[in-house]
């Protein structure tokens, strides 16, 4: 099995955290009809943005460790 470094990680957990909110947000919204919109945007400001750019930096990283092993 391929051990994960540590952007892979945060990458997973922060869509987890994403996945996890986003039930559970639409859960209680459909229970009391409240939207908490505010925290939606702290939530996806906090973890998406930088789940973003932690995706481009793997990729950035994936692909110059690809071209120093074609060497």
């Amino acid at each position: 099995m391929k051990k994960l470094n540590g952007l892979d990680k945060y990458v997973i957990f922060s869509i987890a955290i994403l996945l996890i909110y986003s039930i559970a947000e639409f859960i209680t919204s459909t229970i009391t009809g409240i939207e908490k919109s505010t925290l939606t945007m702290a939530i996806y400001g906090c973890f998406g943005a930088p789940e973003l750019l932690g995706c481009a930096i793997i990729k950035i990283f994936k692909i110059k460790e690809g071209d120093k092993d074609e060497e």
